[in-house]
C-alpha cells in the first residue's frame, strides 16, 4: 500500500518557529488535525507563559507571600511532575529557580557577570520544598518567589499536540517544536523518523541522528543562550544550589516515550554534570551526550549514528 501524502505545517509559538509533518489522506484532513493541535499549543502558552500578564503562572507569582491561588487538574499534574523531577535531580531541577534570570541576562551586550552578592540575594527565593500546594491550590510563601513552567511546558505542549493529532486520525506524523520532537508511529513508508542532533559548536550542522518510532527526542545544551567572558562560556542552564551555570556538558539528547520525559531527563543530566551518565542509565533511556572536552557518550543500546 502506498504511503499517504505528507503535509507540512509551520507555526509560531513559545518564541519559536515549529513544524508538523503529517501523513493524511487529504489536505483537508491534515489541516483539520493540524489546526486542532496548534490551537492547543496556543492554549498551553496562554495559560502557563510567564511572559503574559493574564496567565495562570503570572497570577500565581503575583500572589507570592499572600493567599493561595486555585488550580485545575492539568496544573496539578504539571506540579506533580515538577515535584518528581525535583526529587530525581537531588533538588537541581527546581521550577522556582527562574528568579536567577533577574541577575543572569544572556541578551545583554556587553555581557556582564553577576556578583556573588547579587546571586545570593535571589537564591534565597529559590526552594521548591517551601512551596505549599495540593490538587486544588498553590501558594508561594515568600514575596518575590516565582514558579516557571519553562523547563517542562514546551515538552508538555509537544506531547499534547501529538495526542490530539492521533485522536484526529494521524497514524504517521512528527511534531517538532524547536528541536523537541515527538513521533507518531513511523514515517509513511514504515521507516523510523530520523531526528538530527545539532552540533553544539557548529551552527547549522548535525553531529548525530537519532531514530525514533512512536517516541520522542529532546536536547538540552549550553549553546542556545549563553555569553562568553574571559574565554569562558556561561550558559542559561543554572544550578539552583549555586546560582551558577553548569559546565560539564555541551549537550545531552535523550530518546524516551514522551517528550516531557526526554526533555526533563536531558535537563536533569545537564544539571547533574559528572553524575549524569549513571542517572540516564538508571532511567533506561537512549542518550547521546557531548562533554566539555568534545567527547561523545552514548547509551550501549543507542540508535544514534554519526551524521
Amino acid at each position: 500500500m502506498a504511503a499517504l501524502p505528507l503535509h507540512r505545517f509551520t507555526f509560531r509559538a513559545m518564541a519559536g518557529e515549529h513544524e508538523l509533518q503529517l501523513h493524511a489522506p487529504s489536505p483537508a484532513a491534515a489541516r483539520d488535525a493540524a489546526d486542532a493541535a496548534i490551537a492547543d499549543v496556543a492554549r498551553i502558552e496562554a495559560k502557563y507563559s510567564r511572559y503574559r500578564d493574564d496567565s495562570l503562572t503570572t497570577k500565581i507569582n503575583r500572589a507570592a507571600g499572600g493567599v493561595p491561588v486555585a488550580i485545575d487538574a492539568e496544573t496539578a499534574a504539571l506540579l506533580r511532575y515538577a515535584d518528581q523531577c525535583y526529587r530525581m535531580s537531588d533538588a537541581r531541577f527546581d521550577i522556582t529557580s527562574g528568579v536567577l534570570r533577574r541577575v543572569w541576562d544572556f541578551t545583554a551586550r556587553p555581557a556582564r557577570l553577576p556578583s556573588a552578592s547579587e546571586i545570593a540575594e535571589v537564591r534565597i527565593l529559590i526552594g521548591w520544598q517551601l512551596v505549599e500546594w495540593d490538587e486544588r491550590a498553590i501558594r508561594l510563601p515568600k514575596h518575590g518567589m516565582e514558579i516557571d513552567f519553562g523547563g517542562i511546558g514546551k515538552e508538555y505542549a509537544v506531547d499534547r499536540a501529538a495526542a490530539i493529532l492521533a485522536e484526529r486520525g494521524i497514524a504517521h506524523g512528527l511534531v517538532n517544536m524547536g528541536g523537541d520532537v515527538r513521533a507518531i508511529g513511523t514515517q509513511g513508508d514504515g521507516s523510523p523518523w530520523r531526528v538530527g542532533i545539532r552540533d553544539p559548536r557548529r551552527s547549522g550542522e548535525a553531529i548525530a541522528v537519532m531514530e525514533v518510532v512512536d517516541g520522542a527526542v529532546a536536547t538540552s545544551g549550553d549553546y542556545e543562550r549563553y555569553f562568553e567572558v574571559g574565554g569562558r562560556r556561561y550558559c542559561h542552564i543554572l544550578d539552583p544550589r549555586t546560582g551558577m551555570p553548569v559546565t560539564h556538558w555541551r549537550s545531552v539528547s535523550v530518546v524516551a516515550p514522551l517528550c516531557s520525559v526526554a526533555g526533563s531527563c536531558a535537563t536533569i543530566a545537564m544539571l547533574l554534570e559528572d553524575q549524569a551518565l549513571p542517572f540516564l542509565e538508571a532511567q533506561h533511556v537512549v542518550y547521546f551526550a557531548i562533554d566539555d572536552r568534545a567527547c561523545e557518550h552514548r547509551a550501549p543500546q543507542a540508535a544514534a549514528a554519526r551524521a
